[in-house]
């Protein structure tokens, strides 16, 4: 490969979509606030139409549907068949596992402890809370203590009081502890990185994330003192892992099957993206009209929760870009293995913080800010990727 990257054969995003990503979620944001300004009980009557369990809301449904459209698409694009061309494939499959669930949620829980739970605790206010679901299956009474939270009654249902700050940092976990397995085909696309590998690397951490995303997102928020609703998690996982996993692999195997991979591609996927894109950004506008008050009234709340997330994204980038010139990576196969653990799932982690803590908590407006920084860092560090082919043996 030439060290340089030959203008004729650049590669850019064509769709409008993910071009704009940032400029879309910052029209969600004002548009979510003067959404909550005009029809103030719109989110929250939303978020009552949900599935209980023992009196416990546990599943939004429109949240629900609106989230299992954001995953069909990703998963359906997978061809798990390929997940046998990994062993040929080793070092960059274990630098990219070893990234996203060995280093990864630790050092996220780090760095968001340090950062909202000390350095910017007064910012956010050390006596300011936040009320999220009780995790389900729990009755206690109220007064109680759980964890870092006590329970109260709000308009007619129990719930947890907790620190705002830790609602925040929740929703850090949850980012730091789900890779990236859609935005980063693109972000290796542009970087001019091995496509085949990445959809390889893309399957392994999906089904990974089966395993393991419930574990890990239980025993952090458990550590940081906060529910932990182990139902409720593999619930999350079911609902929006398996549950889109398993019907896009078998819709893909039907659709393939009837109409041909040309069609499938050409056809299908052009007519799922604006559904894709729809179901998206009516879940953030949701979650923004529920917090825009919080916002208006504090608006470096963004930046408060940003800043971690932004180091945190830039050290797992160095780590594994570094790892991957260690390891005499060829560049192609380099720079996708360190972009899928500096990006995040941001609708795993999104979809789970609803269902965990609630539409209004302040752990799911962490994992919206995870979307608003997202596309212009990872822009940035895909620049960055192509100034360095050099440094990659040819």
């Amino acid at each position: 490969m030439s060290k340089d990257i030959d203008p004729a054969n650049e590669r850019k995003m064509s769709n409008l979509f993910e071009r704009y990503l940032t400029v879309w979620v910052g029209l969600c944001i004002l548009g979510g606030i003067l959404l909550g300004r005009i029809a103030p009980d719109l989110a929250q009557s939303l978020d009552r139409m949900s599935i209980s369990v023992d009196g416990a809301p546990v599943v939004s449904v429109p949240i629900a549907i609106c989230l299992f459209f954001m995953m069909y698409p990703i998963m359906v694009k997978i061809d798990f068949g390929s997940v046998v061309q990994a062993s040929k494939s080793g070092k960059p499959v274990f630098l990219t596992l070893f990234l996203n669930w060995c280093l990864k949620p630790f050092t996220m829980y780090a760095i968001a402890l340090i950062f909202l739970g000390f350095l910017f605790k007064s910012f956010i206010g050390a006596e300011a809370v936040d009320l999220v679901k009780m995790p389900f299956g729990l009755d206690l009474p109220v007064g109680a203590q759980h964890g870092a939270g006590v329970v109260v009654i709000q308009e007619g249902v129990k719930m947890l009081q907790v620190p705002l700050w830790r609602s925040y940092f929740a929703g850090c976990i949850l980012l730091g502890i789900a890779p990236c397995t859609a935005m980063v085909l693109v972000w290796g696309y542009l970087a001019r990185g091995n496509d085949g590998l990445t959809l390889v690397m893309v399957a392994i951490n999906s089904l990974t994330m089966l395993l393991l995303y419930g574990v890990l997102g239980g025993f952090l928020l458990g550590v940081g003192k906060l529910p932990i609703p182990w139902q409720a998690l593999l619930l999350s996982v079911s609902i929006y892992v398996a549950l889109p996993l398993v019907t896009g692999y078998f819709s893909r195997k039907m659709i393939i099957n009837a109409k041909g991979e040309q069609w499938f591609r050409e056809k299908f996927l052009g007519v799922l993206t604006p559904v894709t894109i729809t179901a998206l950004l009516a879940t953030l506008v949701l979650l923004f009209s529920f917090k825009g008050e919080v916002i208006t009234s504090n608006p470096m709340t963004i930046v408060w929760i940003a800043v971690p997330l932004f180091i945190q994204t830039i050290l797992i980038f160095a780590i594994g870009y570094g790892a991957a010139k260690f390891l005499r990576l060829k560049y192609e196969d380099a720079a996708p293995a360190a972009m899928i653990g500096a990006s995040n799932h941001f609708e795993v982690a999104i979809a789970t913080a609803v269902m965990l803590f609630g539409l209004s908590s302040g752990a799911a407006l962490a994992t919206v800010v995870g979307v608003l920084i997202e596309v212009p860092v990872m822009l940035m560090l895909v620049g960055f990727c192509r100034r360095t082919v050099s440094w990659f043996e040819q």
